[in-house]
C-alpha cells in the first residue's frame, strides 16, 4: 500500500550501545544484515528497522514509505517542491530514494523489487 511505513533506520555512533539501549527499552532482538563492510543491525519486527553505524547522528530516525512506482513518486516529490535523489538499488530487495519534504525533513521512498541489481562499481 503506497504511503505505508515499511522500514526505519536509527543512526548510532556505537551500534552495540544502541542495541543494548533499544533492546533493554523495548525488548527488541537484532540480527546482523550480513552486508559486507556495513555495520547494519536489523531489528526484528513489523515494520522492520535497523540500527546502523553513522557519524551523522542526532538527526533522528529515517523512515521509508512504500510506493508502487518509485520513479513516479520521485517525480511527484520534486513537482511538489521537495527534494529527491534518483532511485538506487538494494540488491535483490528493491529500490529506494532519499528525499526531503518542504521543511527539510528527511525520509525515503521504497519499492519492493527482488530483481533490483547490485550497484555498478
Amino acid at each position: 500500500m503506497a504511503g505505508r511505513l515499511v522500514h526505519y533506520e536509527l543512526p548510532a555512533s556505537d551500534t552495540g550501545r544502541a542495541k543494548e539501549f533499544y533492546g533493554g527499552l523495548f525488548g527488541w532482538s537484532f540480527a546482523d544484515s550480513g552486508m559486507p563492510g556495513i555495520d547494519y543491525q536489523l531489528i526484528e519486527g513489523d515494520p522492520g528497522g535497523a540500527v546502523y553505524q553513522s557519524d551523522d547522528v542526532g538527526g533522528g530516525p529515517r523512515v521509508y514509505f512504500d510506493t508502487d512506482d518509485i520513479d513516479a513518486s520521485v517525480a511527484k516529490v520534486r513537482e511538489l517542491g521537495g527534494e529527491a535523489d534518483d532511485k538506487a538499488p538494494i540488491p535483490r530487495i528493491g529500490w529506494f530514494a532519499s528525499c526531503k519534504d518542504l521543511d527539510g525533513n528527511h525520509f525515503s521512498l521504497f519499492q519492493s523489487d527482488e530483481s533490483a541489481p547490485a550497484p555498478s562499481q
